[in-house]
């Protein structure tokens, strides 16, 4: 029968906390410690706002030397740890007594001693420890010095005494098996009756309120909030609010409403400085200002105050004003970093319904908010884009410009902010569609409700530079026979790259697009893209858009044998019926305004070819004149081959089944 004992030294308790803590510490400790030391992004863009934008962002997330950016996780993890070195020390000190019974131990002999010299041995302790040759002392009690004699005893049979040794050997202990006890890693004081009330009190709220409030909180938050990670009540207003026509300035609105739950009230008190940015606003719209708040009124003409202070912020920043109160500034951040997240929610809604122009609408907001520039900003003051430029330097380019007019202009003029310009434009976000077309895998024919795969390549290339598309691939200085293997090449990457699993080709290192041009967003920004087929007779999105990364830079030295593009894939079940789509792509920027590519594409679905159609009119060879059929098909106008007309084969091979049949003739005879 088992006897239970709890740990009454603490031994057990403390090595299960020990445990305990480093198997959580570690990994804890692991995943903060490498998150810190990983490799941020390339550098990315170069130009000089770009590098000082960065420098500052890190500022603010390492902070100052004296007041650090410490997260809670990291001090979660050196309390941690605090309490593992306490409790190692405390465990440390527990002296815990040893059960593995050694007679060679007690004897104070070697394991390998003869037995004539343990016979010895024991004589020799027997005339020092004997009960009549010790006397007791007040350390030394009698009891304690007949258990020690005892105990030399024991331990000189379980070396000596062969049923008392094997008793030792298989139950380790001389006297033969024992009780089983078993310990609980429970310090005893958690048992004791005077601390009972303390103990169930606990418990009590431990798992009678802790646990049910965190449970509770846990689900209620979460069916406050959608998948998407936004407030119920803003994803309501975003299904009431977009329509199939909605243009930015109505997905402007419809974002702005959702700010009544998604930012919570400001605790301090900054209207003064909020009226007067908003009064900053409203000179540099004018009458638009007006009607953008309209779209944020209540069915009672009332705007809410959060609603009203995140379009106050919001604005703001597409105007590049400055904010100078601390308190706004923060809350403009916080803003600004929430945006994305309300748009990809306000993107799901759009994209459920299947609408092309909100949705586009929904991506090229993105685009002006990353960029700093006003919805629907005119093609002279997307150049604002650019470091260093602002309107008073657009003055002197049409209306009409690009990036390329702007440079030619700074070129003219020799002005020294060219050199920082082009460094920007180095890395621009400039889609080239270097092809697009629809794969069926092992098939040549587009059958009826197919699984189809979009094939898109693209390339970076900066503004002025000329692309030629990847299909055009035949070169003077390449023969025939170098032309086709090198389409039969690309045609067999093509291949494989659809078989696989991935979305994306393999990226060569070296390619993947660093930081992108963006001084005015609050962050390091890495940009991304969305492949959107469409439909634009019928303003419907055909396939829900794809988002990549990653889009290498074009290569201008690249010869015919290297692909400076990437091959992205989107797959998607044909159309039931057959007939011809036309419909078009779009590659849309989420970071770089104005920089978005587009290309109509045909898909033809048609029948499977039969295996039991006769053969066509080409298959057929023509008959010879001088038989019926030929007769006949000259009656009807139609080709004959005349006698004159059988090739040198065909003339061999009657002339080899003539002598063949001559040959088979005589030997008859």
């Amino acid at each position: 029968m088992a006897a239970y004992e709890y740990d009454e030294a603490g031994a057990m308790a403390a090595y299960f906390l020990i445990t305990f803590l480093a198997l959580v510490l570690v990994p804890l400790t692991l995943s903060a410690v490498f998150s810190k030391s990983e490799k941020r992004l390339p550098d990315g863009c170069q130009c000089s706002d770009c590098i000082r934008h960065r420098e500052t962002v890190l500022k603010q997330e390492k902070g100052s030397m004296f007041i650090p950016q410490i997260s809670g996780k990291v001090y979660l993890i050196v309390a941690g740890w605090a309490l593992f070195g306490f409790v190692s020390y405390r465990a440390s000190q527990i002296k815990v007594e040893n059960k593995v019974y050694n007679p060679f131990e007690i004897l104070g002999i070697k394991s390998n001693t003869p037995d004539k010299e343990i016979k010895s041995h024991f004589k020799q302790l027997s005339r020092l420890y004997h009960p009549d040759k010790v006397k007791a002392t007040a350390n030394l009690t009698i009891e304690a010095i007949q258990n020690r004699f005892v105990d030399i005893t024991k331990a000189y049979k379980s070396l000596t005494n062969e049923k008392i040794k094997e008793n030792w050997q298989k139950y380790n202990n001389p006297d033969g098996p024992q009780s089983t006890t078993t310990g609980i890693a429970l310090p005893k004081w958690i048992i004791e009756g005077k601390n009972n009330i303390w103990v169930l009190g606990a418990y009590g709220i431990m798992f009678g309120g802790a646990l049910p409030a965190l449970v509770g909180r846990w689900w209620f938050g979460n069916r406050k909030k959608t998948k998407d990670g936004i407030q119920a009540e803003s994803a309501a207003v975003f299904f009431k609010t977009v329509k199939e026509e909605s243009g930015i300035e109505e997905v402007v609105g419809a974002l702005g409403k959702a700010y009544k739950w998604e930012m919570p009230a400001s605790k301090q008190k900054v209207k003064k400085d909020l009226d007067d940015l908003e009064a900053q606003v409203k000179e540099k719209l004018g009458a638009k200002w007006l009607e953008v708040k309209k779209l944020l009124q209540d069915w009672n003409g009332e705007t809410h105050a959060s609603r009203r202070k995140a379009l106050v912020l919001l604005y703001a920043h597409l105007l590049r004003l400055d904010v100078e109160d601390a308190t706004l500034k923060k809350e403009q951040k916080q803003v600004l970093l929430q945006t994305p997240l309300l748009l990809n929610a306000l993107l799901n809604v759009s994209i459920a319904r299947t609408w092309l122009l909100p949705t586009l609408s929904i991506m090229r907001l993105y685009q002006y908010i990353t960029q700093a520039l006003p919805p629907n900003s005119s093609d002279r003051q997307k150049l604002t884009q650019l470091p260093g430029i602002d309107t008073k330097d657009l003055e002197a380019v049409s209306p009409k410009a690009n990036i390329s007019d702007l440079v030619y202009n700074l070129a003219e003029k020799k002005d020294p902010r060219l050199d920082n310009v082009k460094t920007a434009i180095k890395t621009w976000g400039r889609v080239d569609i270097a092809e697009a077309s629809f794969k069926v895998i092992g098939e040549s024919v587009i059958t009826p409700s197919a699984i189809i795969y979009l094939l898109v390549k693209l390339r970076l290339s900066p503004p002025g530079s000329k692309q030629t598309p990847s299909s055009e691939i035949v070169k003077k200085e390449l023969s025939v026979d170098e032309t086709k293997k090198l389409v039969q090449q690309n045609h067999e990457i093509d291949e494989k790259f659809l078989e696989s699993k991935k979305e994306a080709e393999e990226l060569s290192s070296g390619k993947a697009n660093g930081s992108a041009h963006a001084p005015h967003w609050p962050g390091i920004r890495k940009p991304s893209w969305w492949i959107v087929l469409a439909d634009d007779k019928s303003n419907r999105v055909v396939v829900p858009p794809t988002k990549i990364t990653d889009i290498p830079l074009s290569n201008p030295n690249a010869n015919e044998t290297d692909r400076d593009y990437r091959a992205y894939k989107v797959q998607f079940q044909g159309p039931p019926n057959t007939g011809l789509f036309t419909w078009r792509v779009y590659i849309v920027s989420d970071t770089f305004v104005g920089e978005d590519a587009s290309a109509d594409i045909s898909l033809k679905i048609e029948d499977p070819p039969s295996v039991s159609d006769p053969p066509t009119e080409d298959e057929i060879s023509e008959p010879d004149e001088d038989t019926i059929a030929g007769q006949m098909a000259a009656m009807k106008g139609q080709p004959v081959r005349k006698k004159g007309d059988e090739s040198d084969d065909e003339s061999g091979t009657d002339d080899d089944e003539e002598s063949g049949d001559s040959d088979s003739s005589s030997d008859s005879d």
